[in-house]
């Protein structure tokens, strides 16, 4: 833990109340102590980095000017909230950030009376703080002061199509909300698109020329008539008055400005420019590498060197994609702003025309894909299974209503660890399986990824394929691109007979690993399901005729997911036997080691094998046989 006493101002700090006691002088020594504090802690536990840098001295700034928790400050997605957690007072808690019953990587409004609103996708601040305006103005009685109400939104995030709603509607009602547009070029990976570039000659005209801050005050005159060369025309012609761009890291014009921007009213923007990794030359350097850290050395920025373990799934599928791209030059990639995580980096480099970063509009990414798809391309849209669900209704309409040959590519199913319940690909099974003419399919190893991969992309309707975070059990993985049979499942262990009851376990995707393992102590029959959609039904209702209790398994809500999928068979068939369905619970999952999130969800292999032990001492399962019961069985 950090020692608070190192640090002469931070150490005085417990919460704004006390950050508002300084004199303004007092803010510049503040902000370098509280960036090495960021940077002595992170460099111990990890976790988003290079963006809080980036947001000192604003977030300084704000909780100094504004009557927090009172005024609302709403921040989207959350990467840069740190400095915000720690003078809300939590200090003395960051190095339990994103660890399991620790302080959660995103604003959380269980959390702190601070944490006006809970985040982690982007592009929802703006939404939000128009919601909160509204509120406050239809509650607030006669004689109150009006609340302040702001949005801190980065220049990704703003590109999106639920900001520009925002937008278009604060407009429209004249809202009383300050948005501040954080301008660093960059989200995880660097910004792309039309908005970027002007962004980018605002900067170059006008952020080198001396400003006072009476440049800052509200054009109120100007609103009807706004020339397209102004800096601020795009905001301006939606009602919002445009401020700026002022030096986010400069206090001396960042205060001022941001004092005549809280004074004023109305819908209105200030455009602070910073920059991500502010203040430690390696994550300025590489502000990509930089956005998410585990450890590293705070003085030289050095990070543990990975071990040549077995690939990620991640890597499994970007080296698919450019050996696909190879055999067919009608293969396309799109992504919603997560080329590195998504895998998409040596694709674009390979085969920059036939890549599309379409920045953070995973709505668009996808009816992008079906528009390809029906004038003959080969697209694959590569998106983190959470973020699929912004895409929904797209996935419905455009695609599968139209049955184009879209294959999604989505990482990061089932739980993801320590981003928490807003990043865990928790749903996807139980939202893909409904939709008609989807095949939906969930490897259990590097190998079978690869095989689905190229099953989805061949066979003409569109396709889901669904891995996890992190590494497979590190199989030999062939390098042809051959498909499988649609809809055959396999089994993998089969019971030796020795024990009753006899029970077979229904896997699917990563929970084939552990459901072996089980298998081993409880002598069952494993079988790796592989497609959710079509399911094997023959397969099932052999497994349901040998065995006397069926086990599934699922790393996706129980809800509706797979095991759902495997009853409703049964159900079909008029086939009576015992099933215990295992998953995820009717909860949302949070933050923490994902495999110290499946221990703690008994879908480990010990957590399986106690669950399928106190489902066999049920009285409802056939013992008649004779046969010695599986060691563990006992009746006590």
């Amino acid at each position: 833990m950090v020692d608070a006493s190192s640090y002469a101002l931070l150490g005085q700090i417990n919460g704004p109340d006390d950050l508002r006691k300084l004199d303004e002088s007092a803010l510049e020594p503040l902000a370098v102590e509280l960036r090495r504090f960021l940077i002595e802690t992170l460099g111990r536990v990890g976790g988003h980095f290079a963006a809080n840098l980036g947001t000192v001295e604003l977030t300084l700034a704000l909780h100094y000017l504004m009557d927090t928790p009172r005024d609302r400050l709403v921040w989207d997605v959350g990467h840069q909230a740190y400095p915000h957690k720690v003078l809300t007072g939590r200090r003395a808690r960051m190095e339990t950030i994103r660890k399991h019953n620790g302080l959660a990587p995103f604003p959380h409004r269980d959390e702190s009376e601070y944490d006006t609103f809970g985040t982690g996708h982007s592009s929802t601040s703006l939404s939000a703080a128009v919601g909160m305006a509204v509120a406050d103005r239809l509650q607030r009685k006669p004689g109150d002061t009006p609340r302040k109400v702001v949005a801190v939104i980065g220049d990704g995030g703003i590109s999106a199509g639920m900001a520009f709603e925002a937008l278009n509607h604060m407009g429209s009602l004249d809202t009383d909300v300050l948005v501040i547009f954080n301008d660093n070029d960059m989200s995880i990976s660097e910004n792309v698109g039309a908005l970027r570039d002007h962004s980018a000659r605002v900067l170059l005209g006008e952020l080198d020329t001396p400003r006072d801050t009476h440049t800052y005050a509200r054009r109120v005159a100007e609103r009807t008539v706004t020339p397209p060369d102004r800096p601020g025309a795009l905001f301006e012609t939606l009602g919002i008055d445009y401020l700026g761009p002022v030096d986010g890291h400069n206090f001396n014009t960042l205060v001022p400005a941001l004092r005549d921007a809280l004074a004023g009213s109305g819908p209105r923007l200030l455009h602070v420019t910073t920059i991500k990794g502010k203040g430690f030359s390696p994550a300025e350097a590489d502000p990509i590498g930089y956005h998410g850290v585990t450890q590293f050395d705070p003085v030289t920025g050095d990070m543990p060197k990975g071990s040549n373990a077995a690939p990620t799934y991640t890597q499994v599928f970007s080296q698919w994609l450019c050996d696909a791209a190879a055999a067919d030059d009608k293969l396309v990639a799109i992504t919603p702003a997560m080329r590195e995580g998504s895998g998409l980096v040596e694709f674009s480099r390979q085969y920059p025309e036939r890549y599309f970063d379409v920045a953070i509009a995973e709505q668009h990414a996808v009816t992008l894909g079906a528009g390809m798809a029906a004038d003959g391309l080969h697209p694959v849209v590569a998106i983190y299974s959470t973020f699929l669900q912004r895409g929904y209704d797209q996935l419905i309409h455009d695609i599968a209503i139209q049955n184009l040959p879209v294959l999604l590519a989505l990482d990061r199913g089932g739980l993801v660890g320590a981003d928490g319940a807003t990043h865990h690909g928790a749903f996807d099974l139980s939202f893909l399986r409904c939709i008609p003419n989807m095949i939906v399919m969930a490897p259990s190893d590097e190998d079978e990824c690869r095989r689905m991969l190229t099953t989805g992309v061949q066979c003409g309707q569109p396709a889901a394929v669904r891995y996890p975070r992190g590494r497979g059990p590190n199989v030999d993985i062939e390098s042809n691109l051959k498909p499988l049979e649609v809809g055959r499942a396999r089994v993998l262990r089969h019971a030796l007979g020795r024990r009753r009851p006899r029970v077979a376990m229904l896997a699917f995707g990563c929970m084939v690993a552990p459901a072996l393992e089980a298998a081993e102590i409880l002598d069952a029959t494993v079988v790796d399901m592989r497609f959710v959609k079509p399911m094997d039904e023959r397969m099932i209702l052999d497994m349901a005729d040998e065995a006397d209790l069926l086990v599934t398994l699922e790393d996706n809500a129980i809800a509706g997911g797979a095991g759902s999928g495997v009853n409703e068979v049964l159900a079909a068939r008029h086939v009576s036997v015992p099933v215990l369905n295992l998953g995820l619970p009717d909860a949302f999952v949070e933050h923490g080691g994902r495999e110290v999130l499946l221990s703690e969800l008994g879908l480990d292999a010990t957590g399986i094998q106690r669950s399928i032990q106190r489902r066999l001492r049920a009285k409802d399962l056939d013992r008649s046989s004779g046969l010695p019961i599986a060691r563990g069985f006992d009746e006590r």
